[in-house]
């Protein structure tokens, strides 16, 4: 079902948003990482680190490298892609070519007291590394922990839910996850902060369909990410419509054969993302498991309409516009959807994308630095 209006998320995290000032003095500022890559939940921390940065707080950002492949990872990629896995110490990240203070420890263990200065406040971000800042003396900071996700490699729920009862002021993005942690006896105060979309970069003028009816989608070859369903949908969608195209990006290179009609760009610039997200009729958001889904926020901002499944955040921004929530793994579903869009009248389309362009509006990032901000002041005076 095609619906239209502003998310009431985002309208209680505008109203919440504007509700708070900043307040209270510089904060020194420990933010602890496994990873830094370039994942969408590290491009969050790192807008969170350079913005907090830039109101004056002292940010340092602590990661613990790239951890080695195991013995068993490196024999399935013998097995399945004929090669053995090199083990890289870095790995690009969007900390790269940034102003953000970012040590990172000669080789993969655990962060330890010794690793991280004393601070008003020290920030978890990956269930890992919850258990490490628990451990932290009180010295290091009022501990706090941002929780993106579950159900991302490496992260299954049997793991991340202990995490949860630990003495951290828990911060997390999305209400599902709230809820998530509610059904799992957690009792007490979690800060929501929605994450907002860079509309300064993201961005297009009112426009109408394509002339080829066209979708675009996130490709990256993990099972999460759904990647798969979309395929088949594709396949599907053809059939009836042979002229549809799918352009897709991705953070690595494609290993195994592309469709025809399917246009993959490697690593785009900001520009030429912006420029996908804007030559699409619709961009479909696969995941099977996602802790928000920045895509479906930068799509929206390029007034393109969404074809989701029910993860992540997109239940929560379509309640009321924008685009169509599908049916999980159902490509069929996913394809009727595809042939929707590329059928539908103009100005039936331009009515959805308008709704979609505008539910992203009204929230900026300053917006979310602020509710992020004063969570992180609430950790310190719960542990203060």
């Amino acid at each position: 079902m095609i619906v239209t209006g502003r998310s009431p998320a985002l309208e209680f995290a505008v109203a919440a948003a504007g509700a708070m000032n900043s307040s209270g003095g510089r904060l020194k500022i420990t933010i602890v990482m496994a990873r830094a890559d370039m994942s969408g939940g590290c491009k969050v921390i790192a807008l969170y680190a350079d913005r907090l940065a830039r109101r004056g707080h002292d940010v340092l950002v602590v990661s613990a490298g790239n951890r080695p492949p195991t013995l068993r990872q490196r024999l399935r990629s013998i097995v399945k892609q004929r090669k053995w896995i090199r083990h890289r110490r870095t790995l690009d990240s969007h900390f790269d070519g940034t102003e953000i203070r970012h040590r990172m420890l000669d080789h993969y263990r655990p962060i330890v007291d010794s690793d991280v200065p004393d601070s008003d406040v020290v920030v978890a971000t990956w269930w890992q590394t919850a258990a490490w800042v628990a451990a932290f003396s009180a010295s290091k900071g009022a501990k706090a922990y941002f929780m993106q996700d579950y159900g991302a490699p490496g992260q299954e729920l049997s793991d991340v839910a202990p995490t949860w009862k630990y003495p951290l002021h828990i911060i997390t993005i999305a209400q599902w996850l709230v809820d998530l942690m509610k059904e799992h006896g957690i009792e007490r105060s979690i800060s929501l902060v929605a994450n907002s979309v860079e509309t300064e970069l993201f961005f297009s003028p009112e426009r109408g369909k394509q002339a080829t009816p066209t979708m675009g989608f996130c490709y990256r070859e993990a099972w999460a990410k759904g990647y798969d369903l979309v395929l088949e949908a594709f396949r599907i969608a053809r059939r009836s419509q042979p002229d549809l195209r799918l352009r897709t990006y991705g953070p690595t290179l494609p290993q195994r054969a592309l469709p025809a009609g399917m246009h993959f760009r490697y690593r785009p610039s900001t520009p030429e993302l912006r420029e996908v997200y804007a030559a699409c009729d619709a961009w479909i958001f696969a995941s099977r498991r996602e802790g928000f889904g920045l895509p479906l926020l930068e799509a929206m901002a390029c007034r393109t309409p969404v074809i989701a499944t029910p993860a992540g955040a997109a239940p929560e921004l379509l309640a009321r516009g924008g685009g169509v929530l599908v049916h999980p793994e159902d490509p069929e579903d996913m394809a009727r959807a595809m042939c929707r869009f590329a059928a539908m009248p103009e100005q039936e389309w331009r009515a959805i994308s308008e709704t979609a362009y505008r539910t992203v509006q009204g929230y900026t990032w300053e917006d979310a630095v602020t509710r992020f901000e004063h969570a992180l002041r609430r950790a310190i005076e719960a542990q203060g």
